[in-house]
């Protein structure tokens, strides 16, 4: 397994007070930068912990089923990631991603749940097997940038195909970068992305949240939180 970063005779009673302050101030500063680096550790061990546990989980599911493959750990972002790789012995078996990668996503929740029978903490890690996320993950980046082209052109807004939810919040997170917005529209599984003009931000439409924003929505500002995994709310 690879695991896979001024001169007075009189003290200034005014400059006293105003000292104290400003080292109280630094303080207290370094006291919140001490304690923001704490945490940053911590959550980064508890994110390592999910991978281990992972790993441990997916090898044995491996040994069991007699199957080649090794196992890489890596953290991405705020999340654990675990892939699935081929070995020495031999290529793992796609059958284990599935069509339209159904075997992966049941797997990833397996594996997850497995994470949180052992930690007792609810994990949003990721699974890919044989490199599939990162090449579904390369062709959505295209077709989200064909519809942002679109869009910026034509002024109209693109529904895109259905998705999994991991491949709409890969299309969110691209249109967000562009400056346009973005929503998703339907029912599983045939929920779909829309990508929308700048300027429309992001009313109301059947299919949406009472919000009109959804879970998955990308807006102009501020990111917003996603779960990406196959029990998606939006």
């Amino acid at each position: 397994m690879s695991v896979g970063s001024s001169s007075r005779d009189e003290p200034d009673q005014e400059a006293t007070v105003t000292s104290d302050v400003a080292t109280t101030g630094q303080i207290d500063q370094e006291s919140a930068a001490g304690s923001g680096s704490t945490h940053g550790g911590g959550r980064r061990r508890s994110l390592e912990r999910e991978g281990e546990v992972a790993a441990d989980f997916l090898e044995t599911l491996l040994d069991i089923a007699d199957l080649d493959g090794d196992i890489d750990l890596d953290i991405d972002g705020d999340r654990a990631a675990v892939a699935v790789v081929d070995s020495d012995e031999g290529r793992v078996p796609r059958r284990l991603v599935g069509q339209n990668g159904k075997v992966l996503e049941a797997l990833q929740e397996l594996t997850r749940l497995a994470v949180q029978s052992a930690t007792g903490d609810r994990s949003r890690l990721m699974l890919d097997v044989a490199g599939h996320r990162a090449a579904r993950r390369a062709e959505l980046v295209e077709v989200a940038r064909a519809a942002i082209a679109s869009v910026k052109e034509s002024g109209e807004s693109v529904d895109l195909d259905p998705m999994t939810a991991f491949e709409r919040k890969v299309v969110h997170d691209e249109v967000l970068a562009s400056g346009l917005v973005s929503d998703s529209s339907g029912t599983e599984p045939r929920r779909f992305v829309v990508v929308h003009p700048a300027e429309d931000g992001l009313a109301s439409r059947p299919g949406e949240d009472a919000a009109g924003t959804g879970s998955e929505a990308s807006t102009s500002g501020p990111p917003p939180v996603t779960d990406d995994g196959p029990a998606d709310p939006a």
